[in-house]
């Protein structure tokens, strides 16, 4: 068992659930596009990012802890 090598079972699980998270992306995707060319570095979108991973991550956990047991 030494010698396998260990695979990370959570970026297959965030492949798979990622389609599950369209409409966050969207929006994430929407603010880029809003503040792209903004010079300033005031204009972000740190919460539409964080709002899509929330949803991926949510989609995730109960899957990859059943794989944990």
């Amino acid at each position: 068992m030494a010698d396998e090598e260990l695979v990370d079972q959570k970026k297959d699980l965030e492949d798979s659930c990622q389609p599950k998270c369209v409409k966050p992306l969207l929006e994430y995707q929407a603010c880029v596009k809003r503040i792209d060319g903004d010079d300033t570095g005031n204009k972000h979108c740190t919460g539409q990012y964080f709002n899509y991973w929330s949803c991926v991550d949510k989609c995730v956990a109960p899957k990859l802890f059943e794989k944990l047991k």
